[in-house]
């Protein structure tokens, strides 16, 4: 077990286990911390506590000290900066005409480097922005591109449910969402319903995905026929999280009849079982001597026909036979599409031109 403390830099930032460093420290306080980037100021979103050694990546940075009244002030003085930067760095941007978008840009505690986060398009090449920045600045700059899904987070708002953005006030990841999850919580397509201030498909439609994957697993499609107390009918609609199912129930005529609600249990599906409901494989119980047999392993030895190994065997007391090429394959030539056509008339023979020497090279008579 460890003991850690977790610090948050920002409301919609992740939390960050730090080393206490003996330091005992309580709910909201700022405190200052050693990190990648250098001495940052946080505020403590969890007290002093153990956990277990895998819940944690070594080594741990420090708690360098519980912030004081100078601290807070320059603080408060690297906000201000913050917006003069901010200002600046939008006419700069102007001025180099480059196609990006300005979103924040943060001090470092001690001021040792400016960070300044914006969107785009595609890769931006600001390069000479940099050069421009860092001689107004006097100190390290470093531009990051993020997407709009960060660009909300990072500036906040309403959502059009009313309330604060998620990912700017208790979301510390941000999970895949696909339209699938709107159809199959029975939601409008429509783009603008959908999606959020950033554009992107809402993160409250994997909220309770889980909840509508388990209920569909155990109802019927719309316009299934379905086995009920009063008879066959066909589904007309189908409330997913209450577990219930409409049914119309039709006469002989194909008339509609009358309409019923049923909950789980209290029908059947009928020609087939319920969609994605998987039967249960019967477990297989097996004697004790039955599964040692099962399990045992045997092996059974290489058999050669005797016929496999005698070119083998020739081959070993003549090394050099068996790199002979094997007569029986007849090689041919390419002759690059230059092949000369038979004359009609003409027969091949096996018969040795005279005028020539040497190897054999086949011939053609005429007759």
């Amino acid at each position: 077990m460890v003991e850690i403390v977790g610090v948050k830099f920002n409301n919609a930032g992740k939390m960050y286990y730090f080393d206490p460093n003996s330091i005992k420290v309580k709910m909201g306080e700022k405190v200052l911390v050693e990190t990648a980037r250098g001495v940052e100021m946080g505020k403590i979103v969890a007290e002093n506590t153990m956990v277990p050694d895998e819940e944690v990546v070594a080594p741990l940075k420090p708690i360098i000290r519980i912030a004081t009244e100078a601290d807070l002030k320059q603080e408060e003085e690297n906000r201000q900066k913050e917006k003069e930067a901010f200002d600046i760095t939008v006419k700069k941007i102007a001025e180099h005409n480059l196609d990006m978008k300005l979103v924040d840009a943060e001090y470092t505690f001690d001021r040792s480097k400016i960070l300044f986060y914006f969107t785009a398009d595609g890769r931006v090449d600001f390069r000479e922005l940099v050069k421009t920045l860092a001689s107004e600045f006097k100190t390290r700059i470093e531009l990051r591109q993020i997407g709009v899904r960060d660009e909300a987070r990072q500036l906040g708002g309403l959502g059009i449910c009313g309330r604060p953005l998620c990912c700017n006030s208790f979301l510390n990841d941000f999970h895949p969402v696909s339209i699938k999850m709107a159809k199959e919580q029975g939601l409008s397509l429509n783009p603008t319903k959908i999606s959020g201030v950033c554009g992107r498909l809402m993160c409250c439609l994997q909220y309770e995905q889980n909840a509508y994957e388990d209920m569909l697993k155990k109802l019927p499609n719309k316009g299934e026929k379905v086995e009920t107390p009063d008879g066959v009918g066909v589904v007309s609609e189908v409330a997913t999280l209450k577990g219930q199912v409409k049914v119309r129930f039709s006469d002989s005529n194909g008339e509609m009849v009358k309409f019923e609600t049923y909950g789980l249990g209290d029908f059947k599906c009928c020609g087939r079982r319920c969609r994605n409901v998987q039967e249960e494989e019967p477990e297989i119980i097996m004697d004790e001597e039955l599964k040692a047999v099962a399990e045992e392993e045997i092996s059974v030895p290489d058999m050669v026909n005797e016929e496999e190994k005698a070119p083998e065997k020739s081959k070993e007391n003549n090394p050099n036979k068996g790199n002979k090429p094997n007569k029986r394959h007849k090689f041919k030539k390419k002759n690059n599409g230059n092949k000369q056509k038979k004359p009609d008339g003409e027969k091949k023979t096996d018969k040795k031109p005279e005028n020539l020497k040497g190897g054999y090279t086949g011939g053609y008579s005429q007759e």
